[in-house]
C-alpha cells in the first residue's frame, strides 16, 4: 500500500493502532479540555479574561508578601478562644463525628481522654455522638494540622505570624502510635502530656530568647538542602533544631527537649504548615481570584477553597493514595487520605517541590526524573512562581505557587499531594506513602460557582 516507510501519529487513542508496528507509531497524550466537560469548557473560557487575570495577579501577590515569623508555642486555648469551651478541632472540610474515617474517629476519642473530659472510650464516644464534645474544622479558626488534624484546648500550636494576620498548627508528635493516626492508648496520652507539660513550654522560652524564626527563610534554605517541605522535612527540622540548640540546653527541660527533635525528621512539618496557611489566608475574599486558597482532607471527603469565593467548600470523595506501603500491609488496608498538610502544595512546596527533592521519590514510588517532571508539570496549573522558594535542580527557578482552577481545567491537570497513608483503623499509623492527585469534581464545582457570581450562567 505504502511505497516508503511511514510513522503513525496517534493522539489520544492507542487502541486504534494496536495492529502497527510499536516503533513505527508516536503516541501523543491528550484528552478534551476540562475533563470533557463542554459546559465546563464554555465557563473557563469565559471566565479567562481580564478581570480574573487582575484578580489573580492581586491574589498571588497578597500570597508572596507574607512573611510569617514563628512568634512562640502557646496553650491552643489561648490562641484560638473557641477553644474555651468543649471543642475539638479536624483536619479536613466540615464533617459529623458519626461520618468520620476511623482514625479521625479515634483521635477526637483521643483528644477527649487528654483534656479529661472523658475517662475512657465509651464515656469519649457517647459524649462526641451526643454533641456536647463539638466538631469543627481546623481551617474555620486559622488552624492547620496533619492526618486526623485533631487539636485540643490544652495542646501546645505554633503561633505564626504577620503583622496583625496570624495562623496555628499542632507540633508533630513524631512516628509510631500517635495521636494523629487514631492511637489513644496510655502511651500516646502520655506523650501529649509531656509535649503540653515540657515540650511546648520549654521551645517558647527558647524562643522568648531567640526572637521570632522566619519560616520563609528556612524554609527556603531547607529546598536547597533536598527538602520538599511536606514528607520530607529532615533539614527544616536539623535547622529548626540548631537555632534553638543553644539556648535549649540551657533551660530546664532542655535535654528532653533536644532528644525528641533529634528523633522526630518530621517535626518541621506542622511548622511548614502553619506558614503556608498564613500566606494562603492573606488572598481569602479577592473578589474573582479563581486561586485555590485551601486543599484539605477528612478521610471521608476532599475539600477545597478558593480566594472568591468565601467559606465555601467545594467537597469531592477521596479515594487512597498511590505509592509504597511498609511490609505486611497493602492499598486494601489503607484509609482514604486524610490532613490539612495539602496546604503546603497550595502555597508551592511539597508535592509542587518535588524537584529539591530526588531523596522522597524512592519513598513515594518514584525515581529522581519524576520529581523533576512533576514540578514542570505543577508550573502548567499555577499562576506564579514563589520567589523565596527556589529548586536547585531547575536552575533555581521559583517553585510552582498558587493553584489556578481555571488552568487545572484548561490543561486536564490535577495537583499533585505527596502523603502518608494512614491505616483505616484506629491507631495502627502509618502504613506507607505516596502521592495522591487531587480529584476533578471540586475544581469543577469551584467554576460553575465562582461563573454564577459573574453572572456567567
Amino acid at each position: 500500500m505504502f511505497s516508503k516507510d511511514y510513522s503513525i501519529l496517534n493522539i489520544g487513542l492507542p487502541l486504534i493502532v494496536e495492529a502497527v508496528p510499536s516503533d513505527r507509531v508516536v503516541h501523543l497524550q491528550w484528552e478534551p479540555p476540562s475533563f470533557g466537560d463542554i459546559e465546563i469548557a464554555r465557563l473557563t473560557s469565559m471566565l479567562d479574561d481580564n478581570v480574573t487575570r487582575k484578580a489573580n495577579e492581586e491574589a498571588i501577590a497578597k500570597v508572596h508578601s507574607v512573611r510569617p515569623q514563628l512568634q512562640g508555642i502557646i496553650p491552643a486555648k489561648e490562641a484560638i478562644p473557641a477553644l474555651q469551651q468543649r471543642l475539638l478541632l479536624h483536619a479536613g472540610p466540615p464533617i459529623s463525628f458519626s461520618q468520620m474515617c476511623g482514625p479521625m474517629q479515634g483521635a477526637l476519642i483521643g483528644a477527649s481522654i487528654f483534656e479529661k473530659w472523658a475517662k475512657n472510650e465509651d464515656e469519649a464516644l457517647t459524649l462526641l455522638n451526643s454533641g456536647e464534645i463539638q466538631v469543627s474544622p481546623c481551617h474555620h479558626y486559622g488552624a492547620v494540622g496533619p492526618m486526623a488534624g485533631v487539636l485540643s484546648p490544652s495542646m501546645p500550636v505554633f503561633v505564626v505570624s504577620d503583622g496583625d494576620r496570624k495562623a496555628y498548627a499542632s507540633m508533630n508528635e513524631g512516628l509510631g502510635k500517635v495521636l494523629r493516626f487514631g492511637a489513644y492508648d496510655d502511651e500516646v496520652i502520655q506523650r501529649l502530656e509531656w509535649m503540653r507539660d515540657v515540650l511546648g513550654p520549654t521551645l517558647n522560652r527558647s524562643l522568648d530568647i531567640t526572637g521570632p524564626l522566619d519560616t520563609t527563610a528556612l524554609f527556603g534554605q531547607a529546598l536547597a538542602m533536598g527538602d520538599e517541605g511536606h514528607n520530607r522535612n529532615v533539614a527544616a527540622t536539623s535547622l529548626f533544631t540548631r537555632k534553638l540548640a543553644p539556648f535549649l540546653s540551657t533551660l530546664d527541660g532542655g535535654r528532653e527537649t533536644l532528644e525528641f527533635l533529634a528523633s522526630n525528621d518530621h517535626f518541621a512539618l506542622n511548622l511548614s504548615m502553619a506558614a503556608a496557611k498564613l500566606c494562603m489566608d492573606a488572598a481569602r475574599g479577592t473578589e474573582n481570584s479563581t486561586l485555590v486558597v485551601a486543599m484539605a482532607r477528612n478521610g471521608v471527603q476532599f475539600g477545597l477553597q478558593t480566594a472568591g469565593t468565601g467559606d465555601t467548600w467545594f467537597t469531592a470523595e477521596v479515594g487512597p493514595a498511590d505509592g509504597l506501603f511498609f511490609p505486611g500491609y497493602s492499598i486494601e488496608d489503607a484509609n482514604p487520605d486524610l490532613g490539612d498538610s495539602a496546604i503546603t502544595e497550595t502555597l508551592g512546596i511539597g508535592g509542587f517541590a518535588m524537584a529539591a527533592s530526588p531523596a522522597i521519590t524512592k519513598f513515594v514510588g518514584g525515581a529522581p526524573s519524576d520529581a523533576l517532571k512533576i514540578s514542570v508539570e505543577m508550573g502548567r496549573i499555577t499562576i506564579s512562581q514563589h520567589p523565596a522558594f527556589q529548586l536547585p535542580p531547575l536552575n533555581f527557578a521559583g517553585s510552582p505557587s498558587g493553584i489556578d482552577v481555571l488552568k487545572v481545567s484548561e490543561t486536564d491537570i490535577l495537583p499533585v499531594i505527596n502523603t502518608g497513608i494512614a491505616h483505616k483503623k484506629a491507631g495502627i499509623g502509618q502504613i506507607g506513602a505516596g502521592i495522591v492527585r487531587a480529584p476533578k469534581e471540586v475544581f469543577l464545582s469551584a467554576i460553575r460557582e465562582i461563573a454564577r457570581l459573574r453572572n456567567l450562567t
